[in-house]
């Protein structure tokens, strides 16, 4: 029996002393990853810049070394953000051994305005006179989207080319949660306010359905539009095509004038060749996109005067937060030390949100007017920037999107639970309540909210929505009514929303800092980013747990994760909401 224990103890300490080695080796590794992302790359002449996006493009890519890392294949991922990707084809554009863009994409996993930006940025890029060229082995409507600026388009001769029309589906949940017993115990303001439908409906309502066609209509108008003017399409063509499912071939695809030419990736190869000047037995010189993020720019002299971008992405929720949510505390800080920084000269406030917390956005909102009254405040929208996304901005001297953003959404909510049924009924499960005062279990989930209960969140939400729109008629010179009237929780398209006063120009991340340096004057300036991202190691370190547990999700779940993460944002809502009617998607 003592030899026993001895074992035991003894296999205990090494599963213990092998679990700390290891960690020490994984840290080592990720140190070692870190460190080599500081290593400058050079370049030859005569480069090809490979830009191959598969990955979902956030505003900003947060350096996290453990969101950044596979740990299936135990390798770091290349996750750029949009700032480094529109950088990258920037300096391309006025780098001498850059002589073109290689696009090789099939699907990129992010949102219309995203790609919007992008493809601006190339369109520019094009300026240059260096060649863009695109091939793929099939092509999603969206990444054909942004292959239409090339030069050139290719696709595989037994490729395909989706091209179908765009749609926006919704899940209902009410016959659902019906079955097992659970009420959702709904007060709202705006009949357009759709966030909770899906508990309420077996379909879309009427208003509801109004909306998403007048916003899907008007992104895909703007789609086709570009595509007919790259590719000298009608645009009346491209929606028959759409209807007729005409483009179900590669041979189809090439007729209606879609691409340029049915080709191999060798045939592909030696085109790169000759565009880059190689002899048939020299190899070709590229450099993926990532890489090239290493590539040093020209020395530029630091400039004293700043512009700060204040990057907003996730959903509005009360405290700290960390990247990919807008925290309170996190976002207004960072707009407070940009407003108390007399070296920063404008704020551009970048937002990518649908919203979240009334009482969040309340608090961002403020910060974001006392800065506007010291210096001016260039609210730039990204892919979404709705409900207590727009809240935070309404204070802006100036709001740039694009006409794919989707916007608007004025309106509020809040919704309750009611399992008493699911309980009682379903589970055999009875809660009793002992109370000081009649009300103390107003939010309690083993009954029904009583009708005083009821009325008196039902007022709550009549102020925060009062408050909502008197914010955006002060920042947008409207009054109230005119406010009310395009608000009731309504969504809007960037190319709705410049119609109506919600917007005033089209643009994206660099217009927005464009506007904000001739607005304060300024020739010369420098762009710096808050709130300020952690040293990679430091996050390493503190977020250790929790982001492996996350990257295990993604890698497992993969696009399904985003599903798993509404869960987690429904675990966090609390208050009055101001949210978007769903998390929108458009195929």
């Amino acid at each position: 029996m003592k030899s026993f224990f001895k074992y035991v103890l003894a296999t205990i300490v090494g599963i213990i002393l092998s679990g700390i080695l290891m960690f020490f080796i994984f840290v080592g590794s990720m140190g070692a990853m870190i460190s080599s992302q500081d290593k400058p790359v050079k370049i030859d002449e005569h480069t090809v810049l490979h830009m191959e996006l598969s990955s979902p493009i956030a505003d900003r890519n947060n350096k996290n070394p453990m969101e950044n890392f596979d740990f299936e294949s135990f390798k770091p991922v290349n996750q750029l953000g949009l700032n480094e990707i529109l950088a990258n084809i920037k300096k391309a554009k006025e780098d001498e051994n850059i002589d073109g863009i290689y696009l090789d994409f099939t699907m990129i996993p992010t949102g219309m305005a995203t790609l919007e930006e992008i493809r601006s940025a190339l369109i520019d890029f094009k300026a240059s006179g260096k060649f863009i060229l695109s091939y793929a082995d099939t092509y999603t409507q969206s990444t054909f989207y942004l292959a239409s600026v090339a030069d050139k388009v290719y696709l595989n001769p037994e490729g395909l080319i989706s091209w179908t029309g765009m749609r926006s589906e919704i899940m209902f949940f009410k016959e659902a949660l019906e079955k097992i017993g659970i009420e959702a115990q709904i007060i709202r303001h705006g009949k357009f306010k759709s966030a909770v439908e899906p508990f309420m409906y077996k379909q879309m309502s009427p208003e509801n359905r109004e909306q998403i066609m007048t916003y899907m209509g008007s992104i895909w108008n703007h789609m086709l539009t570009r595509i007919s003017e790259s590719r000298n399409i009608p645009v009346e063509q491209l929606n028959k095509l759409a209807d007729n499912l005409t483009l179900n071939s590669a041979d189809a695809a090439l007729e209606q004038g879609f691409v340029d030419g049915l080709k191999y990736k060798d045939e592909i190869l030696a085109e790169l060749k000759e565009l880059t000047e190689k002899k048939e037995n020299e190899e070709i010189k590229s450099i993926t996109l990532a890489k090239y993020t290493k590539v040093p720019k020209k020395r530029k002299s630091l400039e004293k005067d700043k512009i700060a971008v204040v990057y907003a992405s996730g959903s509005v929720i009360m405290g700290e937060g960390a990247e990919g949510t807008i925290g309170s505390d996190r976002i207004s800080r960072a707009i407070r030390e940009a407003r108390k920084d007399s070296t920063i000269k404008a704020i551009v406030f970048r937002v990518n949100s649908g919203g979240g917390s009334a009482l969040a956005s309340e608090v961002i909102w403020r910060e974001v007017k006392l800065a506007q009254q010291v210096k001016p405040v260039i609210a730039s929208l990204g892919d979404v920037a709705a409900s207590g996304g727009y809240y935070i901005v309404a204070a802006a001297d100036k709001i740039v999107a694009n006409p794919n953003t989707i916007t608007g959404s004025i309106g509020v909510f809040g919704m309750i639970p009611n399992g008493k049924e699911l309980l009682n009924d379903k589970l055999g499960i009875h809660v009793d309540v002992a109370k000081t005062n009649q009300h103390a279990d107003i939010y309690s989930f083993s009954r029904p909210l009583s009708a005083k209960e009821r009325e008196t969140i039902q007022l709550g939400v009549e102020n925060t929505y009062e408050t909502f729109i008197t914010h955006v008629a002060e920042g947008r010179g409207m009054t109230k009514e005119n406010v009310d009237a395009i608000g009731q929780g309504r969504v809007w398209s960037g190319a709705n929303a410049i119609e109506i006063g919600l917007i005033d120009e089209f643009g994206g991340l660099d217009k927005a800092i464009e506007i904000a340096a001739q607005t304060a004057n300024l020739e010369k300036y420098r762009v710096v980013g808050l709130p300020k991202l952690k040293d990679p190691f430091q996050q390493l370190l503190e977020d250790f747990q929790g982001n492996v547990k996350a990257s295990i999700l993604k890698k497992e779940l993969g696009n399904e994760y985003r599903y798993y993460q509404r869960l987690q944002d429904l675990k966090n809502m609390q208050g009055i909401q101001a949210r978007i009617p769903y998390d929108i998607e458009l195929y």
